[in-house]
């Protein structure tokens, strides 16, 4: 009988239960075991994101972004279909509201035809009013097959898929680190630590999303691209204005500022929200309340990266700052494009926490970075279209992890 493979993932976030699956599904002498520090799976970004499934219009053509965002988006539409998971494909417009936004757009439909995103079309003031009656704008830029999904029910099913397969998941149970070790034949192998045991596998492929460069720090891998998290606060709307639009509405990102900008999107449970803004959180984790973490606040001061960031970005601090004081400023904002929310009420959501990796000069890092250490792989950034590339970077991480 041959010997199994051993193989351990880190993580159980959308990437992380992808990831584990997907080696089941390649590999029939796999034994896979899955490690999450919490005691459920999606427990952190996958949990609390805006459930978009992006189309893939904004990234450079070519990158790893582009790529597997458009191989993702079909991987997880029919993965969700397969298995019961809540997926919408209610569309979406990026709104131009000036004639300077009007030459971002046609740049915007330019990248998105490189990217290859399929029935995308600019249109003008009344083709964005048959699309979305509700909304104002001089052009739009409409992607009819952007969707919304359940990403925690995807996370559970994909998990539940891997234990169908015989994969193994340890829950409540913290990696502390990874060490690398050389085999007998000079194959090396590594030894995942927790604070219960430490276990050897052929290969470990590390998700760990806002815990991703103090794990690999840990590890004894590089501490740079570090991680520094910025909230994203959403506003769900009072029902009365559930049908307000259609499907999503974007602004067209301001190349002077590294967000996206507040957006209304449609939840997968029929209701409407707006956001988010995007501010220094002073927890990885602290999704209500002030989220006051003191570790994660003294490391994002003693981050030299984040101070070039803040010295180059105040103007960034200065557009986000009011729709973190004040629910009336934050939906003043998306009424700019769909009037008719002006005055909305509603409550404020739990606020989604992102891992931006950044560079020692203060750069934001764009792309999706994964590192290789031996027997280990280390997915350093993942930031959106992350969840919804996750099949398709599972793909890409388990043939990186067999190939080199």
């Amino acid at each position: 009988m041959a010997t199994k493979t051993r193989w351990a993932v880190i993580g159980a976030g959308i990437i992380g239960a992808a990831v584990a699956r997907e080696i089941l599904n390649r590999h029939d002498s796999a034994d896979v075991t899955l490690f999450e520090k919490e005691d459920h799976p999606a427990a952190h970004q996958t949990g609390h994101n805006s459930g978009v499934v992006h189309a893939g219009l904004y990234y450079e053509p070519g990158s790893l972004k582009a790529t597997l965002c458009r191989r993702g988006v079909s991987l997880l539409t029919d993965f969700a279909h397969e298995h019961g998971v809540a997926v919408d494909e209610c569309g979406k417009v990026v709104v131009a509201t000036d004639e300077v936004e009007v030459d971002r757009l046609h740049a915007i439909h330019d990248r998105a035809l490189a990217n290859g995103v399929p029935d995308i079309a600019l249109v003008d003031r009344d083709g964005l009013q048959e699309i979305e009656p509700n909304a104002e704008g001089l052009a739009a830029l409409h992607s009819p097959h952007t969707a919304i999904i359940d990403y925690p029910g995807l996370t559970e099913a994909l998990v539940a898929d891997f234990r169908a397969r015989g994969g193994r998941v340890r829950f409540s149970t913290p990696v502390k680190n990874i060490v690398r070790r050389g085999g007998p034949t000079g194959t090396d192998t590594a030894i995942v630590r927790t604070p219960v045991d430490s276990q050897e596998f052929d290969h470990v492929i590390v998700c760990a999303g806002l815990q991703s460069d103090r794990l690999a720090a840990r590890s004894g891998e590089s501490r740079t691209p570090t991680v520094v998290p910025f909230f994203g606060q959403y506003f769900i709307l009072d029902a009365d204005y559930n049908d307000t639009v259609n499907g999503l509405i974007y602004p067209v990102p301001d190349p002077k500022y590294p967000f996206l900008g507040v957006h209304v999107t449609r939840r997968i449970d029929g209701g409407l929200m707006i956001g988010p803004n995007a501010f220094l959180s002073f927890s990885r984790e602290g999704y209500r309340g002030l989220g006051f973490n003191i570790p994660d606040s003294l490391a994002v001061a003693a981050d030299p990266g984040f101070w070039r960031f803040a010295a180059g970005n105040m103007a960034t601090a200065a557009r986000e700052l009011p729709g973190v004081l004040s629910i009336e400023k934050f939906v003043a904002e998306a009424a700019r494009y769909v009037p008719d929310l002006a005055g909305a009420g509603g409550r404020r959501a739990t606020r989604g926490i992102r891992a931006q990796a950044m560079r020692r000069d203060g750069t934001l890092v764009d792309d999706f970075v994964i590192d290789r250490a031996g027997a280990s792989i280390f997915v350093r950034n993942a930031p959106s279209p992350g969840a919804t590339s996750a099949l398709a970077i599972a793909e890409h991480l388990v043939e990186l992890a067999v190939d080199g």
